[in-house]
């Protein structure tokens, strides 16, 4: 079963379609897989990465709202024979519908985000033309969140939840990790607790400095930020000022969060809104205990077995964050339990297989039928 994907951009940093995890474990799932991106992205290494997975890719190379991008998208499908098409997000979902109804295709849309407050007239526009295109062209349409589900069940029909799913990263090296803790500082009977999320607005870590000052004196808690985005400035600024903060807070940007989520021995996440943050899956996957807000779709991901879920206080954070570390065994059940949940509900294999399910079922059906001259 040949499946294209057709994503806004092959971007390192939106990882949210899954797209390098679906490719790696498409294969064993019956599934053949072509990525098409609307725009072309420079120096990317997703496109690479794909193509050593054996998966072709195709950047149609032009903008948002293009009309060039219909005629390009039509015949890629055509010369790549797909039996169905898969969007994600944004325009994505807009040129698939209109794609997959002048070839007689079935589409399916996976919804990653909630757009239920656009900024303006031409946001407001866009995302009625979306839900438009969803209902009248889109076959099925997939909430990564059971949150999802409820706010588009107006919006979409033939609605299905069915979370991403992520590779298994496996654990890594011990040795590599005892050395990572060191340079970061962590005493040997320190607690090292790792917050991946971008550092942009509505992420939540000036909430965490808060809660951060507000600890304990005696907690043995080092806190890493390995994010990076355009509030860093600000928030390395406010711990410099601060000499209690700077005992306790390790600035380290990183390229690949899982190495900074290996040495850790718990994940924070206190973010304002998502959806259904990878990164979070990936901290379930390598067995860490969270501490998270209870907005969006987290608590899909993080439960009572597996982690703490807080309002977004500061004082709820800290209290949270000094109970984990003051309880290693506590902290060695919920690890088990969360890697026992990305196995049962998360990983790459499962997701892939439960898509296959969808696409057949919808191929069975006779739902539509590729035109393929």
């Amino acid at each position: 079963m040949r499946v294209a994907h057709l994503v806004p951009s092959l971007h390192p940093d939106e990882p949210e379609n899954g797209i390098l995890d679906l490719a790696g474990a498409a294969p064993a799932a019956g599934l053949e897989l072509v990525v098409v991106a609307i725009a072309t992205t420079a120096l990317s290494p997703v496109p690479g990465r794909l193509r050593a997975l054996g998966v072709p890719v195709v950047e149609l190379g032009t903008a948002p709202w293009d009309p060039r991008s219909l005629p390009r998208l039509v015949d890629v499908l055509r010369r790549h024979r797909v039996d169905l098409l898969h969007t994600h997000v944004g325009n994505a979902d807009t040129l698939g519908g209109l794609a997959g109804a002048r070839l007689r295709m079935p589409v399916v849309s996976t919804v990653h985000r909630i757009e239920s407050q656009p900024a303006d007239a031409s946001d407001r526009a866009k995302r009625a033309a979306k839900i438009l295109a969803r209902r009248r062209f889109v076959t099925r349409t997939i909430a990564i969140s059971q949150l999802q589900r409820d706010w588009y069940a107006g919006a979409a029909a033939d609605l299905v939840v069915l979370p991403n799913g992520v590779g298994d990263p496996g654990h890594g090296d011990a040795t590599a990790r005892e050395r990572l803790r060191e340079r970061l500082g962590v005493a040997a009977d320190g607690v090292l607790v790792a917050s991946v999320a971008p550092m942009r607005r509505g992420m939540g870590q000036d909430l965490l400095l808060d809660a951060v000052a507000a600890l304990s004196d005696s907690s043995p808690v080092t806190v890493v930020l390995g994010g990076d985005g355009p509030l860093r400035p600000w928030l390395q600024a406010r711990v410099d000022r601060d000499d209690e903060l700077a005992s306790r807070i390790v600035f380290h940007p990183t390229g690949d969060p899982l190495d900074l989520l290996r040495a850790a021995d718990v994940m924070v996440h206190t973010t304002r809104s998502d959806a259904m943050p990878r990164r979070l899956v990936e901290g379930l996957a390598l067995g860490l205990p969270a501490v998270a807000s209870t907005t969006g779709g987290i608590p899909e991901i993080v439960t009572r077995d597996t982690g703490v879920l807080v309002k977004l206080a500061a004082a709820r954070i800290a209290a949270a964050l000094d109970a984990l570390a003051a309880d290693p065994d506590r902290r060695a059940l919920l690890g088990a339990a969360a890697r026992q949940r990305f196995l049962d509900r998360f990983e790459a294999g499962r997701w892939a297989a439960e898509l296959r399910g969808i696409y057949a079922g919808l191929l069975e059906s006779g739902t539509a039928t590729l035109s393929r001259r």
